[in-house]
C-alpha cells in the first residue's frame, strides 16, 4: 500500500497518543532532509523520525539513533531555538490529507509563552517539513519554494502555509454513506480505483481493499454497478472509515517467499495464496520495517556515488586495457615460427643463391614442408638475424605483457570486490572503509579532511543459524581479511560464492556436531552477500579455514585454496542479525 492518507491517520493517532504532553530534549536534522525529534515523555525517550525525501518521505516512532552532523543546518539551529525545551500539545491531521501537524508549547526569548507548529508533508517529490507561528506564518522550512519552482504555492519565511489543493476530491472521513454511493454512481472509474480518485487520503490498494471487502470485481467501472452493489461497497468503506475515525488500525506487513511485499493500517479482506502477513505492535514499526531499510540504502547508495563513481571509471579503463592486452600477448604466438624460420635458414640457407623470395624446405621437427617468407635483398644469414630479432622482441613483449595483463586482471579483481562491498553497505562506517581502502591502493587520493586515516567502526554482519552456530559476514575486503586471517580458528568453515566477488562467511565450530542445515544457512548468505544475489542459485564453495592461503602481494581479502567443497545455495536471508553491543 501506498503511504496514504489511512497510513497517516494511524501514525497521526499512535504520535498523539505516545508524544502528547512530552517535552523536546534534541533535535538533529541527520540529513538535509531527515530530521530526528527526541521527546521525552513518560520517562522514556522517544525518536520521531521525519523525513522527506522526495523519493521515499517517512515518519515513525524509532527506537534507533542517528548520528547527527557536527555543524547543525541553520532550519535545525532554528528549530533548536524556538522548540527545545517545548511541550508537544497535540499531534493532529487535517482530514486524510498525508500532513501531519505538531502543536508545540514553548518560550520565546523573552520567556513568554507561545505556540508554533512543525508540518510534515508526506506528499512524494512534494514532501517538505514546514515551521509556522501560532498564526499561521511561515517561519522557515527544510526546503524553501520559490514562485519559479511552484506556481501553486511558495514555502517562504512570511508566506501564510496552506495546503493545496491541487485536485477537488471530498474528504470521506465527512462523507455519509449515502453521499459516498452518490459519488460513485457518476463516476466511468473502475471500481477499484475510484475511491482513490474521488477522495482524499485513500490509495488504490486501498480501494480495491474495499472492492474485495464488498464482493464486487474491481475492474468493474463503478457507474456499471447495480444499486444494491454500489450500496454494498459504499457501506463498506463508511464502516473502514469508521475503524479510522475510531483509530481501530491493525498494522501488517504482507510476505511473499520472506520478502515484504505490501503494508497496510487496516487488515487485508482476502491473501493471495503465496502470501502470509505479520502483525505489528504499531504502524512505525510496519513503517520502519517495511521502508527502513529501503530508505537506508536509497541514501548510503546516494552517498556511495563518488565512490562507484570512480570504481567505474578506473574498471570501464581496466577492461579496455585488458581488450589491448590480450590482443598483443596473442599477437607474440607467433614468435616461435619466426625463431624456427631463423634455424631452418641456418641449416638450408647455403642451397640460396641470392634473391629469392621464398624457401621451401623441411621442418625436421615435424618432417612437414615448409615455405620461409624472406626479403630478396638480404643474404640467408641477414634473413635469419631478421627472423631472430623479432622472435626476441616478440618474447620480451610476451613477457611484460603477461605480467601487465596479471596486474590488470587483479585490479580488475579487486575492483569488483570492492564494487559488491559498496553494494552491501548499510552505514557510513562502511562506506568510510571502503574509502580507505581505496585510498590506501591508490585508487583515491586523500584530500582535505579525509587527510589523515579515518577511525573505523564498521562492524561485520552478525547472524545465529536455526541450531544456534554464530555467523560472521565480512562487509567488505578489510573486514573478509580480518574475520579469515585473524578472527577464524583452524576448524571453523569459510564459505564464498564461486567465482564471483563476494563476502567471506565464516560457520564457527564451537565443538558440537555441525547439521547440515547450518551449512544451507551459511551457503545462503555468502550467495545473498555476492555479485549473485539476483540470480536464482549460486555455487558456493567452502572450506575449513586452515586449508586456506593469502595470495602473496595481493589485495586484502584474496585467498587461494586448492581442494573444497561446493554446495548450490539460494540467495536469501532468512536469519536475524544478532545486534552485538
Amino acid at each position: 500500500m501506498a503511504f496514504d492518507g489511512i497510513t497517516t491517520a494511524a501514525l497521526v493517532r499512535e504520535f498523539d497518543s505516545a508524544l502528547r504532553g512530552g517535552h523536546i530534549s534534541r533535535i538533529s536534522q541527520t540529513e538535509k532532509d531527515e530530521l530526528y525529534i527526541t521527546v521525552k515523555n513518560n520517562r522514556k525517550n522517544l525518536r520521531l523520525v521525519l523525513s522527506v525525501n522526495a523519493s521515499l518521505p517517512l515518519a515513525y516512532l524509532s527506537d534507533d539513533s542517528k548520528a547527527a552532523p557536527i555543524s547543525a543546518p541553520s532550519f535545525c539551529m532554528l528549530l533548536r531555538k524556538h522548540m527545545n525545551g517545548g511541550k508537544i500539545l497535540s499531534v493532529t491531521q487535517p482530514g486524510l490529507e498525508r500532513a501531519i501537524h505538531v502543536r508545540v508549547e514553548h518560550r520565546n526569548e523573552m520567556g513568554d509563552l507561545g505556540e508554533a507548529e512543525l508540518i510534515c508533508e508526506l506528499m512524494g517529490k512534494y514532501s517538505n517539513i514546514i515551521f509556522t507561528g501560532a498564526d499561521g506564518v511561515i517561519i522557515d522550512s527544510i526546503k524553501r519554494i520559490s514562485a519559479q519552482v511552484s506556481s501553486v504555492r511558495e514555502v517562504l519565511p512570511g508566506r501564510k502555509y496552506f495546503l493545496p489543493q491541487t485536485v477537488k476530491k471530498t474528504d470521506i472521513l465527512n462523507a455519509s454513506t449515502e453521499e459516498i454511493a452518490a459519488l460513485l454512481m457518476t463516476s466511468q472509474v473502475p471500481a477499484g480505483k475510484v475511491c482513490a480518485a474521488v477522495f482524499t487520503g485513500i490509495s488504490n490498494a486501498a480501494a480495491q481493499n474495499f472492492c474485495a471487502a464488498a464482493g464486487i470485481d474491481a475492474d468493474t467501472p463503478a457507474s456499471a454497478l447495480t444499486d444494491a452493489e454500489r450500496l454494498h461497497l459504499a457501506g463498506t468503506v463508511s464502516l473502514a472509515m469508521e475503524d479510522v475515525r475510531e483509530g481501530r488500525f491493525t498494522p501488517v506487513i504482507l510476505y511473499r517467499g520472506g520478502d515484504p511485499v505490501e503494508f497496510s493500517a487496516l487488515m487485508p479482506v482476502s491473501l493471495p495464496a503465496d502470501e502470509t502477513v505479520r502483525h505489528f505492535a504499531s504502524m512505525s514499526q510496519v513503517v520502519e520495517s517495511y521502508y527502513g531499510a529501503r530508505d537506508l540504502i536509497s541514501r548510503i547508495r546516494q552517498k556511495s556515488q563518488d565512490l562507484r563513481h570512480v570504481v567505474s571509471t578506473i574498471l570501464e579503463r581496466d577492461y579496455k586495457k585488458l581488450d589491448i592486452q590480450e590482443k598483443q600477448l596473442r599477437d607474440t604466438e607467433k614468435k616461435d615460427r619466426y625463431r624456427l624460420y631463423g634455424e631452418l635458414l641456418n641449416t638450408y640457407g647455403y642451397e640460396l643463391k641470392g634473391g629469392e623470395k621464398q624457401l621451401v624446405c623441411e621442418n625436421y621437427y615435424t618432417n612437414q614442408e615448409v615455405t620461409i617468407p624472406l626479403d630478396p635483398t638480404l643474404t640467408a644469414r641477414e634473413n635469419a638475424q631478421k627472423f631472430f630479432a623479432r622472435y626476441d622482441k616478440l618474447k620480451r613483449t610476451e613477457e611484460a605483457t603477461s605480467h601487465l595483463l596479471k596486474e590488470t586482471r587483479a585490479e580488475i579483481d579487486h575492483l569488483e570486490s570492492i564494487s559488491a562491498s559498496l553494494d552491501i553497505a548499510l552505514r557510513e562506517e562502511d562506506l568510510a572503509e571502503i574509502r580507505q581502502e581505496m585510498i590506501e591502493y591508490g585508487f583515491l587520493h586523500r584530500k582535505g579532511p579525509q587527510a589523515r586515516k579515518a577511525k573505523i567502526t564498521s562492524r561485520p554482519f552478525h547472524y545465529r543459524s536455526t541450531d544456534g552456530f554464530d555467523l560472521y559476514v565480512g562487509k567488505n575486503n578489510y573486514q573478509n581479511e580480518e574475520l579469515t586471517f585473524r578472527f577464524a580458528s583452524g576448524n571453523d568453515w569459510w564459505f564464498h560464492a564461486k567465482k564471483m566477488p563476494g563476502s567471506h562467511v565464516i560457520l564457527k565450530n564451537d565443538g558440537r556436531p555441525i547439521p547440515d542445515r547450518a551449512f544451507e544457512e551459511a551457503g545462503a548468505l555468502a550467495a545473498y552477500y555476492s555479485k549473485g544475489r539476483n540470480a536464482d542459485k549460486v555455487e558456493i564453495d567452502y572450506i575449513q579455514r586452515k586449508q586456506l592461503r593469502k595470495v602473496n602481494g595481493g589485495a586484502p581479502g584474496f585467498v587461494i585454496y586448492h581442494t573444497n567443497y561446493s554446495l548450490m545455495a539460494k540467495p536469501e536471508l532468512t536469519l536475524e542479525e544478532v545486534k552485538d553491543r
